[in-house]
Parts: C-alpha cells; sequence; structure tokens
C-alpha cells in the first residue's frame, strides 16, 4: 500500500461490520471532507501491513504513538456504541416479533441463533446496556418480566430510574443472552441462579455480578457493576466533615482493635471499608479481606469470597485468615454471635479488624452486640469506634430552584423566616433526574474512657448517644439539616433519608 492521499472514496470496503477486524490489526480509519486516512499504531506496523495488503485502495497513512492511538480507539468505541444503541430502537420499532414464537424452539437452538447475524441486534442491545450504564454511572442493571412487557431500571445515585420498556418475548431473548455470557444455566428458569461475567467498554474491563431470580411473570435479572481498587475515592473524598476524616484517620492508625461502619443496605459502607484499607495500605503488613461479595478487586490485597454453600461462612473464613498471620483483616459483616465473638477476639490478640453492622445509629451498634451475645467488658475492650453513615444526593446546580417548605416542618429544620431552600429540577445535565452525585454524611461514635465505662453499667442506646454527643460528635441528623439550609440537597431528599432521632 501507497502512503498517498485517495480522494472522494466512501468506507464501503471497511463498513461497520469489518471495523472491528481492523481494530483487531491496530488499524483507524478517519474520514473528514470526503478525505480517508489511515492511523497506524507505530508498534504494530507489521500486524497492520499485513492486513492493510489484503484490502485494494491505497489511502494516506499516519502513525501515532501508543497513548494517542489508545484515546482514539477508545473514542471510535464510544461513537460505535452510541450508533449501535440507534440500531437497535430502529430496530425494536420496525421489527415485528410473529405471534407464534416459540421459545422453546430458541432455547434448543440457542447457542446457533446467538452466534448468528439474525441474533446480531440482541447481542448489540445488551452490550448498549452495559455502555448506558457506565455512561451514566449507574451501580446496578434491573431487567423485570411483567405480564405484557418487559422493563429495563438503572440505580443511579442510589434510586432506580427507568431506561427501556421492551417486548416480552424481546427480553426473553435478551435474557438469555446475558445467561449465555454469564455461564449460566438457559434452560433452568424455575430456581434461582448466580454468576458473573465480564465486559470491556472503552479499553477498560468491568467485573458483573449477575443474579437471576424466577418471578410470577418471567425472570428477573440484577446485574452489579463492580468496581476495582483504582475506583475508591480517598477517604477525604466521600464527603465525611474534615472532623470526622481526621478521626477516622487517626483510629485507623492504631494496630489493634476493631472499627465498625453501619447503616442501611445501599448507604456506602463496602466503600468507606475499603477507603480505610487503602489510608493503611502498605507493602510491610498482611491484609486479608471476607466479602460477599467481592466488591472492589485490588491486586494489593488479599480477597476472599465468601461462599457459604461449601461452608465458606464468615465465621469458618475469619478463623481461617487468623492462622494466615494478618496484620488487618476485613469482615464483610458481623450477622450472628459466632462471627461477632471471633472478631472481638482478633479485635483483642493484635489484629486491626473492619467490618459492618446494620444500625441506623453509631451507638446503638453496642447494644446490638449485646444482644448478640458479646460481653460489655469484651466490647469495651475491642472496640475502637462506630461510623453511622448514609449516602444523600445533591442537587444539580444547573437545574435546582427554589423551594416552599411546609410549615409543619419549618421549625424541625430550624429555618429562619424567608430561609431559601431548594427541589430537584430536570435538565440533561444531570439525566432528568435533579441530581448531580451522591456524597457521604457520618457520625463517627469514638470510644472515649468515659463511654468505656459506661458500657459496663447498664445502659440504653440514648444514654451512650447523649455520651457521645457530650464528647463532640455531629449527629447524622443535623448534618442532613445543614446540607438543606445550604441548599445542597432537597427536603425531599433529607425526607427518604429518614435518618431517626
Amino acid at each position: 500500500m501507497k502512503k498517498e492521499e485517495y480522494h472522494n472514496t466512501s468506507l464501503t470496503p471497511f463498513e461497520a461490520k469489518n471495523y472491528e477486524k481492523a481494530l483487531k490489526n491496530f488499524v483507524l480509519f478517519s474520514k473528514i471532507n470526503n478525505k480517508i486516512t489511515i492511523i497506524l499504531h507505530i508498534k504494530h506496523t507489521n500486524i497492520s501491513y499485513d492486513y492493510l495488503s489484503k484490502q485494494d485502495h491505497s489511502y494516506k497513512i499516519k502513525f501515532v504513538d501508543e497513548q494517542s492511538f489508545e484515546k482514539l480507539q477508545n473514542r471510535f468505541l464510544e461513537l460505535n456504541a452510541d450508533k449501535q444503541i440507534e440500531d437497535i430502537q430502529k430496530a425494536q420499532e420496525e421489527t415485528k416479533i410473529e405471534d407464534d414464537f416459540d421459545i422453546n424452539d430458541f432455547l434448543q437452538t440457542n447457542s446457533d441463533i446467538l452466534s448468528s447475524e439474525d441474533s446480531a441486534p440482541i447481542i448489540k442491545f445488551v452490550n448498549s446496556l452495559f455502555y448506558q450504564a457506565i455512561k451514566k454511572k449507574s451501580s446496578d442493571i434491573h431487567i423485570e418480566m411483567h405480564e405484557f412487557k418487559g422493563e429495563v431500571r438503572y440505580r443511579i445515585n442510589g434510586v432506580l430510574q427507568k431506561h427501556i420498556e421492551l417486548d416480552k418475548n424481546i427480553m426473553a431473548l435478551v435474557i438469555s443472552r446475558i445467561k449465555v455470557i454469564s455461564n449460566l444455566d438457559i434452560s433452568e428458569k424455575r430456581i434461582p441462579q448466580d454468576g458473573r461475567t465480564q465486559v470491556k467498554i472503552s479499553g477498560k474491563t468491568l467485573d458483573i455480578r449477575v443474579s437471576v431470580l424466577p418471578t410470577f411473570y418471567g425472570e428477573r435479572i440484577v446485574m452489579r457493576i463492580l468496581m476495582q481498587s483504582e475506583d475508591i475515592p480517598k477517604l477525604d473524598k466521600l464527603g465525611f466533615s474534615e472532623e470526622c476524616t481526621q478521626n477516622l484517620a487517626k483510629l485507623v492508625q492504631n494496630s489493634y482493635g476493631m472499627i465498625l461502619v453501619t447503616g442501611p443496605t445501599g448507604s456506602g459502607k463496602s466503600t468507606t471499608l475499603h477507603s480505610l484499607l487503602q489510608q493503611v495500605l502498605s507493602s510491610q503488613k498482611n491484609i486479608i479481606t471476607i466479602e460477599d461479595p467481592v466488591e472492589y478487586k485490588s491486586d494489593k490485597i488479599n480477597q476472599i469470597q465468601a461462599n457459604p454453600k461449601v461452608g465458606l461462612t464468615f465465621a469458618s473464613g475469619l478463623r481461617s485468615i487468623l492462622r494466615q498471620d494478618p496484620d488487618i483483616v476485613m469482615l464483610g459483616e458481623i450477622r450472628d454471635y459466632e462471627t461477632a465473638s471471633i472478631a472481638v477476639q482478633a479485635a483483642l490478640t493484635g489484629h486491626l479488624l473492619f467490618s459492618t453492622l446494620h444500625t441506623n445509629r453509631a451507638s446503638a451498634s453496642i447494644m446490638r452486640l449485646v444482644d448478640m451475645g458479646i460481653e460489655k467488658f469484651l466490647i469495651s475492650s475491642a472496640l475502637l469506634g462506630v461510623l453511622a453513615q448514609r449516602l444523600v444526593r445533591i442537587l444539580c446546580e444547573d437545574c435546582k430552584k427554589e423551594d416552599k417548605l411546609a410549615d409543619a416542618y419549618s421549625k424541625d429544620f430550624a429555618l429562619k423566616e424567608h430561609h431559601k431552600i431548594y427541589k430537584a429540577g430536570t435538565c440533561k445535565k444531570c439525566n432528568f433526574t435533579g441530581y448531580s452525585s451522591r456524597i457521604a454524611i457520618g457520625e463517627l461514635f469514638v470510644l472515649s474512657d468515659k463511654i468505656k465505662a459506661s458500657i459496663k453499667d447498664n445502659v440504653d442506646d440514648d444514654k451512650l448517644l447523649k455520651l457521645a454527643l457530650a464528647d463532640g460528635m455531629t449527629p447524622l441528623t443535623e448534618q442532613l439539616k445543614a446540607l438543606v439550609q445550604d441548599g445542597k440537597t432537597s427536603f425531599e431528599e433529607a425526607l427518604r433519608i429518614g435518618i431517626k432521632d
């Protein structure tokens, strides 16, 4: 092939169906003002020339370095995915599936269908689901079957949002495709199934956890997008107050003891725990975690996936971990007396242990451990502190609008008569949700000597909370009120979080 410019030539010989093959040979095409330029990776010219020698046309060639080629390649993949989404939407409008469609025929011949040209729209659609999820910063993809239709929803900033509705027959093909790529049994529809898959988008590989559940109208799938360790925000970027962040940093400097993070499901506990692990990460320390599931993969931490089916529970796994000479242990959750007992013993015998607990307030964790059967004197000796947290959605600055707070709540939020508060609007920048991001708020309950002495007596949650407030702890309710008063979040969001005093 000659390095010459070729004018007025369409990309017919290199249509979209050939682009993937060209990309594998490190070849990209650029067309500006009807002029085509071939872009080659400077380190892989031999492969590229071998591919181009089989083509019939001559184009101008430009060489770029590795970083530039990767940027161009990622941009091409993004544009190509957008086009695929448009194609599948057109296909949905134009294609009508016959009434006598037999799902059993599909199940018997699924391998051929899924690998054939006829099934390409389904493959493209599933790929576009992942692409749109990443683009919209979604944490979960929900695929549900109803009586007359199927529906796809994304969980964005902790709230489910509708993405698209599809015919039930098309949705059945989508579910089967997801089962195939997750190595699940597509013929089994009576029992729940769990699997994993990987997708590569714009050069980045993502792990997807897949859960299939049979419902009355058909199977339901939830796909959790699992993050990499490099995606974990640093402790000071989570949103906690400066004082809370500094106190947490001090707690993790201890060589032994137990630190708990509490809150409801979806409040960011796992992210905070991994952020704490990143804070103490060192080549001189042996860090081992047991999680269910492993949500953040890290090359620098030894991670264990709990598997109760084969007897690998949090309790049994923790026993084994303690025989591996760990310095720091992260336990996914304390659920029962056995796990709690081993965790406390580990914290007392020279290990720094992080874990989670399901309580609404930080001070309530003490009585929760007592209810599990742990002796009070052991709790006061082992526990360093408890962080209770929530994730609060932050209003989009481009579309938020003034709101009038109901008189019934003005006293609760200690607002002045003409104080402005805001509510969510809608705009393209925030995907018409009214919220741009989320931040964490947290109350850190540090066990001072006074509190430790009180635990040994007959105390309840209220007394422990009062002692913590006297020591300077800022409660979650006050932080939530401050966000409303400052116009950072809405009154509706504060009610949704629903923190009780």
